[in-house]
């Protein structure tokens, strides 16, 4: 079979399989382009998924009308500029489009009208493509002084296989809405309408550049909740910068759709960033939780590929690794920074499980002489003295259930004590401590409300910290295999593991060459015990393939560690007294994220004041 040259429609249109996958993709190259034409105002509008019609007006620049024909020309773009030797640049993009293929891969598969009026100029002019087929350019009304209208209806009509591939209209319009709302993230100053079949979904004024203008933005976009609970994220490292917002770890999800993340302004779904940030959060949260986090990665165009895929969502760093380090060392900073905060959520969540009680039900009589399910009741009767109560409270004045050296917690009360001749314990973040329920919570007082601790969690989380720093102060402790283990593997992957043998003996793995596809094992981390030392080094070889860093081998001594934190805390149903207790709130304010246990989940919550009194109807 001879050797042909392809049509022009038909090279469109396989351009278009890659560029326009679904309605989404097509909305996302317009709106791309008018950011880069300097729009301050972007109207988006969708009809029967946009499938139907689809309308983007802007204010940008326009485009005059001798212009208009070369921009639905494939490869035919104002966004990059050759050098005097006629050469152009393709590692210095700084636009979020450079390609050329947008327009004409929509002209080849549906039917494309554009309207535009140049700044400065008088006459605005269109030109129309349908299937391939262009018209000529021709005069044509504009509303506004200088802008661009593109209108694209019945989406894939000339490619009527690739309809049978797209999705329900409610499936598609809302993967159009989330396309916008990452637009709209990454430019807060630029005001965003979409309407929906007719009824406006979307309407975001624009934000004042910075830090305040972005989070205003994002709370439109996510909700109040995530403005209360995300912490502000500004790291520089060898002129990358990171910004954005992240969630606290009590503030998690139970997926990943509540990130997003922007290389240059540019929104991408990139392997290594969705890494780092789970390594960021691998202390934080279970396996099956996620952080929710925006994060903007600036970074010089020249240090980074954006022309990877048409669809230009994947980007390749020339230093992978400085990004990964950059990206989980600005996160764990703005954690250690939160201390023992812990998300607002988790009080709402509390108030909406209680429920108003008007009295004593029928047939379920209060008998104060009757003992509790612990086998006590606070019943005193009203004649007794409230401090003389307060006196024989189990779990204030008892000795712990389990025998402990004196000095337990003595470091801990010398300090409370002399704390207190200075603060009222009430004024501490945790307040005082006032009582034990159930031998596992801890009721504390503050000035404006009270908290209630889970003290096996707590104490879990204040274990594990102190056990990070003590592996961080010196090696991790090995242990030597009777035998070295062989472990057989692709000679790719025992490539890279044995590249990367000098930072594995740092985590206490001691790896060595052992041919061409194995290698040798004859030490392994201590504290990992008698472990699947296959298993082990396979995962490794699995995270350096993929993310090129030995997350496996980490995330099991952060499990390890959590585990014996938890077997070396403070059991639920143990009885404390009240310098215990209160020994127990003054280490959580002073250790790093003690809102939360070694799962995520919080350690206390905090009922403000306000909130009791509406729930008792004061309000």
């Amino acid at each position: 079979m001879p050797i042909r040259r392809l049509p022009p429609e038909t090279v469109n249109r396989i351009a278009a399989g890659e560029v326009v996958e679904r309605p989404a993709s097509a909305i996302k190259e317009l709106v791309e382009n008018a950011l880069d034409a300097g729009a301050t105002r972007i109207e988006i509008q969708a009809d029967g998924g946009g499938l139907s019609r689809i309308l983007i007006a802007d204010d940008g620049c326009g485009m005059a009308a001798d212009q208009l024909a070369l921009a639905v020309e494939r490869h035919a773009t104002s966004k990059l500029e050759p050098d005097d030797a006629g050469d152009v640049d393709l590692l210095r993009i700084s636009t979020l489009g450079f390609r050329g293929e947008a327009l004409p891969s929509i002209g080849s598969v549906a039917r494309l009208t554009i309207t535009s009026r140049a700044r400065d100029s008088a006459d605005a002019h269109q030109i129309t493509v349908e299937g391939g087929d262009q018209r000529p350019v021709a005069p044509a009304g504009f509303p506004g002084p200088h802008g661009a209208r593109v209108e694209v209806r019945d989406l894939f009509y000339a490619t009527p296989a690739r309809l049978k591939f797209m999705k329900s209209e409610r499936s598609e319009a809302m993967a159009i809405s989330e396309e916008i709302k990452r637009q709209a993230m990454a430019h807060e100053t630029v005001a965003f309408t979409l309407d929906l079949d007719g009824r406006t979904t979307l309407r975001l004024p624009a934000e004042h550049p910075g830090d305040g203008g972005r989070l205003k933005r994002l709370a439109a976009l996510l909700g109040r909740d995530f403005e209360a609970n995300a912490l502000l994220i500004d790291q520089e490292r060898d002129n990358v910068r990171l910004t954005g917002y992240a969630g606290l770890p009590t503030y998690s999800r139970g997926n990943a759709g509540h990130q997003y993340l922007f290389v240059n302004g540019r929104p991408v779904r990139d392997r290594l960033l969705q890494g780092a940030l789970r390594g960021a959060y691998a202390d934080f949260l279970a396996r099956d939780r996620h952080p929710a986090a925006v994060l903007f990665l600036d970074i010089d165009p020249l240090y980074v590929d954006v022309n990877v895929h048409p669809a230009k969502a994947e980007v390749r760093f020339r230093d992978p690794q400085l990004v990964r380090g950059l990206i989980v060392g600005a996160l764990r900073h703005a954690l250690a920074g939160a201390g023992h905060r812990a998300s607002t959520t988790v009080a709402a969540d509390a108030l909406a499980g209680f429920r108003p009680h008007s009295g004593v039900g029928a047939g379920a009589a209060f008998s104060p002489s009757s003992p509790s399910a612990q086998g006590w009741t606070g019943w005193q009767g009203w004649a007794g003295s409230a401090t003389a109560a307060a006196q024989v409270l189990p779990g204030l004045n008892e000795r712990s259930a389990r025998v402990e050296s004196e000095t337990v917690f003595a470091d801990q009360q010398l300090t409370e004590t002399r704390r207190a001749e200075v603060i009222d314990p009430l004024d501490f973040p945790l307040g005082a401590a006032r009582a034990q329920l159930h031998g596992t919570y801890i009721v504390a007082q503050t000035r404006d409300g009270l908290v209630v601790v889970d003290q096996h969690a707590a104490h879990e989380r204040l274990v594990y910290e102190r056990m990070k720093v003590q592996m961080a102060a010196g090696s991790v402790t090995r242990q030597a295999l009777l035998t070295p283990e062989v472990v057989e593997l692709d000679p790719a992957e025992a490539e890279r593991v044995s590249a990367r043998a000098d930072e594995l003996a740092q985590l206490g793995l001691i790896v060595e060459p052992f041919g061409a596809g194995a290698v040798l094992v004859r030490e392994t981390p201590a504290l990992l015990g008698d472990t699947d030392v296959q298993g082990l080094i396979r995962d490794i070889a699995d995270d350096l393939s993929e993310h090129g860093a030995a997350l496996a081998l980490s995330e099991r001594l952060g499990e390890v560690c959590g585990t014996m934190a938890c077997h070396g805390s403070v059991r639920a149903g143990r009885v404390l007294s009240a310098p215990e207790m209160n020994a127990l709130l003054r280490q959580m304010e002073a250790t790093p994220h003690s809102g939360q246990c070694n799962h995520g989940r919080p350690t206390y919550v905090e009922l403000k004041l306000n909130d009791l009194e509406k729930l008792f109807g004061r309000r």
